[in-house]
């Protein structure tokens, strides 16, 4: 079935995760991302070989894109390069800041000779801030902005276990794309955009800032707790541990008179109200334990069920392998293999992924294709 982006052309000028993650999105709606690499392939190539010599990194951010080799120095290059974009719909860089002007393609000279051409540019601080020139990677960008301070456990600041602002950001840039598309629809006009990936996890950590801001509230570290709702987290039964969700009043009695089977525990003044509940949790926690330590994970889930209260197993990644909620795909690897990987979300069963591409497969086909 036809991609929904199926005809649009983008080319990407990028490396690592956030913008491969922002194109590779793009290909799989449909759209022909042409990527560009130096000689010996960018970045995430060479973080590791464990997908049949493929990069895991590579494998899952791009299928089905197009690989070409250009040295953006030579004339020769930097004119197709140049050619490419008078044929594109979108331009994907991270670059460095200024990268792009100092090839002769400053924003308004885009403009000028690519008016319909939309270019988003990911970068790691906000041009107009005194944070611009920093280097900026994922950890990074979690320590900066504030997730690493809100992450982990009371004695311990832990960045989050995946490359989340890397992921964040070339989810919000191919958001940006989509609607930069619509508005060329009605206008006829593309787009200069930036994203950085501070902003990104800035606008994440808004409640945290406006506790702190509105309230003189810190948000605190709890490890799988949550800092705002209570009860939210790990509680541990006889023979193992649930994670269990409650999320309003009507949850919080209907946890005590199913869970617990306590009911008058639910209008206890200590515990009414979720604020009462955060202002007294470790007497909380004392009551649950009190009424489910001798449970069993089973029992206990059994009584979850019967309450209609979320509950949740704390996965590792061989858990995650076989958890029967994880739908697959089959990804065709440069050496003709191919490997098995989480069916992207919003995509249905008829999916069908890309190829991974060999560095500069399709340079000469794309030379001869885009030559002037």
């Amino acid at each position: 079935m036809p991609g929904a982006l199926d005809g649009l052309v983008v080319v990407a000028l990028e490396q690592a995760v956030a913008a491969p993650f922002c194109t590779q999105r793009l290909a799989d709606a449909g759209a022909r991302v042409i990527k560009i690499e130096r000689d010996g392939g960018e970045t995430a190539r060479h973080y590791d070989a464990t997908v049949h010599g493929t990069s895991a990194y590579f494998a899952w951010l791009n299928r089905g894109k197009e690989s070409a080799v250009l040295d953006l120095k030579q004339a020769q290059d930097m004119a197709l390069f140049q050619e490419m974009l008078a044929r594109a719909d979108v331009l994907v860089q991270n670059l460095i800041p200024g990268a792009l002007a100092r090839m002769g393609l400053d924003a308004q000279t885009i403009t000028d000779r690519f008016p319909k051409l939309i270019v988003v540019s990911i970068g790691g601080y906000g041009l107009d801030t005194a944070s611009a020139g920093m280097r900026a990677y994922d950890m990074l960008i979690q320590a900066e902005s504030g997730v690493a301070g809100v992450t982990g456990t009371p004695d311990q600041a832990c960045k989050i276990g995946v490359s989340a602002a890397d992921i964040a950001t070339g989810m919000t840039a191919y958001s940006a794309v989509l609607e930069a598309l619509i508005s060329r629809g009605a206008t006829g006009r593309g787009q200069q955009i930036e994203v950085a990936m501070f902003d990104v996890l800035a606008d994440w950590m808004s409640v945290p800032l406006l506790h702190h801001e509105q309230a003189g509230r810190e948000t605190r570290r709890y490890g799988l707790g949550h800092a705002a709702i209570y009860p939210y987290g790990p509680m541990t039964c006889a023979d193992g541990t649930l994670l269990v969700a409650v999320q309003n009043t009507a949850e919080w009695q209907q946890f005590c008179t199913t869970v617990l089977t306590t009911p008058a525990l639910a209008f206890d003044p200590r515990f009414a109200t979720n604020p009462d509940r955060l202002a007294n949790r470790t007497a909380l926690d004392r009551e649950i334990a009190l009424h489910i330590g001798g449970l069993t994970v089973e029992e206990m889930t059994a009584r979850l069920e019967a309450g209609r209260i979320a509950w949740g197993r704390l996965s590792t990644v061989r858990d995650l392998s076989t958890h029967p909620a994880l739908r697959r795909i089959d990804v065709p690897l440069p050496d003709g293999t191919t490997v098995s990987m989480p069916r992207p979300p919003a995509r249905t069963a008829d999916f069908t992924s890309g190829a991974v591409p060999e560095t500069g497969t399709a340079t000469e086909r794309l030379r001869a294709e885009f030559a002037r």
